[in-house]
């Protein structure tokens, strides 16, 4: 004759049951990211771009434990020299980034080194740019590399070099209200607060010009002071203009990179917690990674630069292995 099951049967089958269950809904533990490789080609003779993109690899490299790579313009002695136009060390480890950041202002670099950044630019890869790198090259009219004095970057990065509202007092005085884009809802914008910088603001819109492809802006400039208004152009070059934009780029490669771009960098515009996350939030993006509140933007090490200017206002006698983030050789 068949019996009922009893009360703690049923309880513990019950149980096993559940217990099945939970592990199979149990969530896979996920394999972590391997570190990206990012590659900073530095080579800009006004602005610092030698002090402030360490400070911000140092960053990355702390939050992200990223490799890092900074390619410096060397002198023969291979002492860091932003006056030579010539030469930037290391740009091989390009080959192998996951990100190229460019700040460079009218280089000049033979085919051999120059090669690893347009392949670098067609192959898809992601790619933020600052400041200059609207005019990173200057090649002469006899040059076969005369595209990419001004149709490359505004292919790739939205714009060319075209004027700015003007110096006045370098260094001394802010010259641009930076304010975020408050219509629009984007990674790059978190955390990102209003604040002054000490950029002169580029023009890259307006009157005859546009920022090209697809250009979103998200973050503009008022200019605070500028010689276009005194000079009555300011229908051709407004006082407010995009500072920061997101676009992309199809390369030769047929893939498409996602591209950030800021005209801020003065060397003193770092020293501003809004210019470093805005910066960061780029380059997070820039890789297709989550943009979070929680990233610190607080210095990895000191950071204490010159003020910008031609010549020789730049921090003399230092090589690679002499910048406060220690990261490769540099050759």
């Amino acid at each position: 004759m068949f019996k009922q099951p009893s009360f703690f049967l049923i309880l513990f089958i019950v149980a096993g049951l559940l217990s099945c269950q939970s592990k199979k809904e149990e969530p896979q533990t996920e394999i972590s990211a391997v570190p990206p490789k990012i590659v900073f080609v530095i080579g800009d003779e006004e602005y610092r771009s030698e002090e402030s993109m360490p400070m911000l690899a140092g960053i990355l490299r702390r939050e992200l434990e990223a490799e890092i790579s900074l390619c410096y313009p060397l002198d023969s002695a291979g002492y860091i020299d932003p006056n030579r136009l010539d030469n930037i060390a290391g740009l091989a480890a390009l080959d192998s980034a996951d990100l190229m950041v460019l700040f460079t202002r009218f280089r000049v670099l033979p085919p051999d080194q120059l090669k690893h950044i347009l392949d670098y630019a067609e192959s898809g890869r992601p790619m933020v740019g600052f400041r200059t790198a609207t005019h990173a090259f200057l090649y002469p009219d006899s040059s076969a590399y005369t595209h990419l004095n001004a149709e490359w970057p505004a292919k790739v990065f939205g714009q060319q070099w075209i004027t700015h509202h003007g110096h006045f007092e370098d260094g001394k005085i802010p010259l641009t209200a930076v304010r975020p884009d408050t219509t629009v809802s984007h990674p790059i914008l978190k955390g990102v607060s209003p604040f002054q910088a000490y950029s002169w603001l580029y023009h890259v819109d307006g009157g005859d010009w546009q920022l090209q492809g697809d250009s979103k802006p998200l973050v503009f400039g008022r200019a605070l002071r500028s010689g276009h208004e005194a000079a009555g152009r300011l229908a051709q070059f407004p006082l407010d203009n995009p500072v920061a934009w997101t676009k992309t780029y199809s390369g030769d490669s047929g893939n498409v990179s996602r591209v950030f771009f800021t005209t801020l960098g003065h060397p003193y515009d770092w020293r501003n917690p809004n210019m470093r996350r805005l910066a960061l939030n780029g380059i997070y993006w820039a890789l297709d990674l989550p943009v979070t509140d929680s990233l610190d933007v607080a210095y990895a090490a000191p950071y204490l630069p010159n003020n910008s200017g031609f010549g020789q206002k730049f921090k003399q006698g230092l090589k690679p292995e002499d910048m406060p983030i220690v990261v490769g050789d540099g050759q």
